[in-house]
């Protein structure tokens, strides 16, 4: 019993000297100028979600060492490691440290994993350190947001964002515009498992040989984004808001559709869905009919906008019943997320009666 007794302890111990940080998971629902026909190329559109999170523990340790909680976190102990090697050598922090994942978002499918998991890691650790150090700045010395800041700005505030594409000095995309979603929409979001979306080299080399999109093209797209997509969320009008998101996505479906065989999405199960979805406008009543349809990022996730949660379990219920889910695929209503990334640094909490489960935010 002693010996249970002294386990138990040692564990409390170190839970008391924890933090832990979780940071939502975000769609990309488009880029503004992938040919950068004015000098700033890609610009992106975003939006932060509910129900999809990472989350990293730090704590004391006699030596350094990185653990998972799962297959999925045990996939990427080896960037985590590298993660933290990075910020020790550009921070100068080398104390040891015991990091945990808890839980990681899916890898390649359009939920911006790579950063977020590089970013939780880097948040956790200045926290951890007292550094006064920004997000951006954390990206920078991790190698993340190259191409998009959605993934930066929606790890600090949440919310529906736009950002203006990186600079020619590889800086860090601005952020242009962050409206917060209304709280009654939905986002019902389609996976399948078995497919990964493009990455790394592959993506590079997708982009690289898919023709420039014309001018007027992306001049359309920043039309819809700036005249009925944000107007749209601003306002909680919900049937501008969705013809604008569905119009880009239908012409940045175009555009890739090369990489992805032919078709504006890449997982022909999610696309056929999405698409059904997007043509069901009895089950969306009244002045906000329709759907905001597309895929994120290269997907293989799809998502559908609703305007409340009743009317996309409706949906889904239809979908049910017409037989147009294939069985690979997983479906799930979620909110947008209006806020950030969140901390319990327990080091502060375990001598005040506060609750350990509530958060201090970022």
């Amino acid at each position: 019993m002693l010996y249970t007794s002294n386990i138990r302890q040692a564990m409390l111990v170190e839970r008391e000297a924890a933090l832990n940080l979780r940071a939502p998971g975000r769609l990309h629902l488009g880029f503004l100028d992938p040919g950068g026909s004015l000098g700033r190329r890609f610009g992106s559109l975003g939006l932060v979600i509910d129900g999809f999170e990472t989350e990293v523990e730090l704590s004391r340790s006699p030596s350094e060492q990185v653990s998972a909680s799962g297959p999925a976190e045990q996939a990427e102990i080896e960037r985590a490691a590298r993660s933290l090697h990075l910020l020790q050598r550009h921070s100068g922090q080398r104390e040891p440290l015991h990091l945990r994942l808890l839980r990681v978002l899916p890898v390649h499918a359009g939920f911006g994993s790579g950063t977020n998991l590089a970013l939780a890691i880097g948040r956790a650790f200045a926290c951890w350190h007292g550094l006064d150090v920004s997000t951006p700045l954390l990206a920078q010395w991790l190698g993340r947001g190259l191409r998009s800041g959605i993934g930066i700005a929606g790890f600090d505030h949440g919310g529906l964002l736009v950002d203006g594409g990186p600079g020619a000095d590889g800086s860090a995309a601005p952020i242009l515009s962050r409206i917060a979603l209304p709280e009654t929409w939905r986002v019902l979001i389609v996976q399948d498992s078995s497919h990964q979306g493009l990455s790394g080299a592959d993506e590079r080399h997708a982009i690289a040989t898919l023709p420039s999109l014309p001018s007027a093209r992306a001049a359309e797209i920043c039309h819809q984004v700036l005249m009925r997509v944000l107007p749209g969320a601003a306002t909680a009008d919900f049937a501008p808001f969705a013809a604008g998101i569905s119009r880009v996505q239908q012409l940045l479906g175009e555009h890739f559709a090369p990489a992805q065989g032919g078709s504006a999405y890449s997982n022909p199960a999610v696309g056929r869905l999405i698409e059904w979805i997007g043509h069901q406008r009895d089950a969306v009543q009244g002045p906000d009919r329709g759907a905001a349809i597309g895929q994120s990022s290269w997907g293989p996730t799809g998502f559908a906008i609703l305007p409340s949660h009743e009317i996309a379990a409706a949906v889904v219920d239809a979908a049910r019943a017409a037989q147009v889910i294939a069985p690979s695929l997983t479906l799930r209503i979620v909110s947008g997320r209006n806020s950030g990334a969140s901390v319990i640094d327990h080091r502060l909490t375990s001598h005040t009666p506060r609750s350990p489960d509530a958060p201090h935010a970022l």
